[in-house]
């Protein structure tokens, strides 16, 4: 058995960024998708500015913060780890 006694919060925070910015895309291609969708049923005049804004937009504007709120998230949960694995020991780990 192995014993994780500390993550670094600066690779927890770039781990989170990259996982939670990939998420970002997914969500924001599907919400794009749907977005475009709902722009064609919109009335002529505002169909503009709804894609714009929710359509294309989304698939920028979702994986930029889902990405930098998951790095923040994984760096504070990493130094909460830390304070807690300081107590109790870590976290048991079977590596083979």
């Amino acid at each position: 058995m192995a014993t994780v006694r500390r993550i670094g919060p600066g690779s927890a925070f770039r781990v989170g960024l990259a996982l939670y910015g990939l998420v970002g895309l997914i969500v924001g291609l599907i919400f794009g998708l749907v977005s475009l969708l709902g722009g064609n049923l919109a009335p002529p005049d505002q169909a503009g500015v709804f894609r714009m804004f929710f359509g294309a937009g989304a698939i920028i504007i979702f994986p930029l913060c889902y990405g930098i709120g998951g790095g923040i998230v994984a760096a504070i949960s990493a130094a909460f780890y830390n304070l807690i694995a300081g107590w109790v020991g870590g976290l048991e780990v079977d590596i083979s």
